[in-house]
């Protein structure tokens, strides 16, 4: 016999929002958590991300929550990045507003103004990050002494990020009297620290394997140099279909979604250093279809539910074994299969191998062989002139930071050939000069007019060309060689100045 929503104890009315939002059945860590919760007792899950979490917590919270008023919320929800915490709202958010409650997202990357003005008016939860919410703390926009309900999601990631102190902190500002739930993938000695800490007696549900399991997905481990990780990486995705391409760095994502642009692909980037307005945009664009691949740094790893993933590449290798399972977790989830390819270099086997171990597998390394590789779906090539203009485009500065005008930066710059802003020749703009002032006949006005080509009479013919250019180099008007000359001076051996600067 299945079980529904109702039998969760929930009310009718958030059995119909559900409904209307198209949550149907519950899943199981939605069936074992949302009873202890709606009974008000703290609970520690650990369960894998992408299995429910958020309407496992969501659920009981928007049941139990009060009314917030100004600056003062009844429920706060900590996640570690900006998309979980907008992925959350805008789960949570529809639900919410067919029981007449406001939700609101708090992260960096965005402007305070608009989340003072929104904090001032009132909201019942809040979807924060630990970084902008203290802040908020610090500014006294927004006070937790009223807060019912926190919720640590992703507890193990905040630990990772270096949140562990952060997390305390807000915790410490929250009514002793809250209802504290957790949930994290792993729940290891930071994790256990918070909870002995901060929880009264904690409900611990376990739920899944203990361990992100890798083995379902199917593997690659190719050897190349580093001048062809761009162009196997865009092969991989055009073979295997849309996928991530994770980097070490935020230059190396930027490099390196340059580069599979001009291989073809459709492509955009997620680091900490952009926006959250176009970290935003590029997981919807990803999500629509839109786009081929999302080139990222490991902030992107965790957190993120995002359908159609086929394909990830470890163009840079991770931090440890931890971040590779993460990392491949993007692809084959629920039940699905994906391929994950990692691009070695000869000087990082040593690292690979150690990897290899720390997740339990064993697999050689060879040379790129993309039909082993699992086509999801097709795409195709993308000429360069169809791309849209943007990241290469001429607005894109350099890597010195100067700004990209095709190549031509000696365009304003003064040179002897263009001087006072002419394009003519030295000869050409001499002999205008010339003109102005009403030269003597067949004198300098007429031979600088023609660049000094037969202008004097008798004169320098064949001196200079008046058709622009450099200066014609004459080789009987070079100086004598001898002393004087750089050859002739700066070291014990050389001949002296033939000027005596002896006195």
């Amino acid at each position: 016999m299945s079980v529904r929503f109702a039998d969760l104890g929930i009310s009718a009315q958030m059995s119909h929002e559900l409904k209307r939002a198209g949550f149907d059945e519950p899943f199981e860590v939605q069936r074992e958590t949302i009873p202890d919760m709606m009974l008000g007792r703290d609970v520690c899950c650990r369960a894998p991300t992408g299995s429910g979490k958020t309407l496992a917590f969501g659920i009981p919270m928007l049941e139990r929550v009060g009314r917030g008023e100004p600056s003062l919320p009844k429920a706060l929800i900590l996640t570690p990045t900006r998309e979980l915490a907008e992925q959350i709202h805008g789960v949570l958010d529809p639900i919410a507003w067919g029981l007449n409650l406001k939700v609101m997202p708090i992260y960096g990357g965005v402007s305070y103004s608009k989340q003072i003005r929104r904090l001032d008016k009132g909201v019942d939860v809040v979807v924060a990050c630990p970084g902008r919410l203290l802040d908020l703390i610090d500014r006294e926009n927004v006070f937790l002494d009223e807060v019912e309900i926190v919720i640590l999601d992703e507890a193990d990631r905040m630990a990772d990020m270096g949140f562990t102190e952060p997390v305390c902190q807000i915790l410490e500002e929250c009514s002793p009297k809250r209802q504290t739930i957790m949930f994290s993938a792993t729940l290891d000695d930071e994790v256990a620290h918070i909870r002995d800490k901060y929880q009264n007696d904690p409900q611990i549900i376990e739920i899944g394997p203990e361990e992100i399991s890798v083995t379902e997905m199917n593997h690659h481990f190719w050897l190349m140099p580093n001048s062809m990780k761009s162009r196997i990486t865009a092969e991989a995705i055009r073979k295997s279909g849309r996928g991530f391409v994770f980097c070490r760095t935020r230059a190396g994502v930027d490099r390196v979604a340059d580069e599979l642009e001009n291989e073809g692909l459709r492509v955009t980037s997620i680091h900490g250093g952009m926006p959250q307005r176009k970290r935003s945009q590029a997981v919807e664009e990803f999500g629509e279809g839109k786009t081929h691949a999302i080139v990222a740094t490991d902030v992107a790893a965790r957190g993120l539910d995002i359908k159609g993933v086929h394909c990830v590449v470890h163009f840079d290798p991770p931090e440890n074994g931890k971040a590779f399972k993460h990392r491949s977790g993007r692809t084959a989830r629920a039940g699905g299969s994906g391929n994950v390819i990692s691009l070695v270099q000869n000087p990082q086997k040593g690292k690979w191998s150690k990897i290899q171990k720390e997740v339990g597998l064993n697999i050689k390394f060879s040379t790129p062989e993309f039909k082993d590789v699992i086509q999801h779906e097709e795409i195709s090539h993308i000429p360069s002139s169809s791309r849209r203009g943007g990241r290469n485009s001429r607005d894109r500065k350099d890597r010195r930071g100067r700004p990209n005008d095709g190549g031509n930066r000696n365009r304003d710059r003064k040179h002897y050939g263009r001087r006072n802003g002419n394009d003519d020749s030295r000869g050409g703009s001499r002999g205008s000069r010339g003109n102005n002032r009403g030269g003597r006949p067949g004198g300098r006005s007429g031979g600088r007019d023609g660049g000094r080509d037969g202008g004097r009479p008798g004169g320098r013919s064949g001196g200079r060309s008046g058709g622009g250019g450099k200066p014609r180099f004459n080789r009987n008007n070079r100086p004598p060689k001898g002393p004087g000359r750089s050859r002739g001076r700066g070291g014990d051996n050389k001949r002296k100045s033939r000027n005596n600067h002896s006195n």
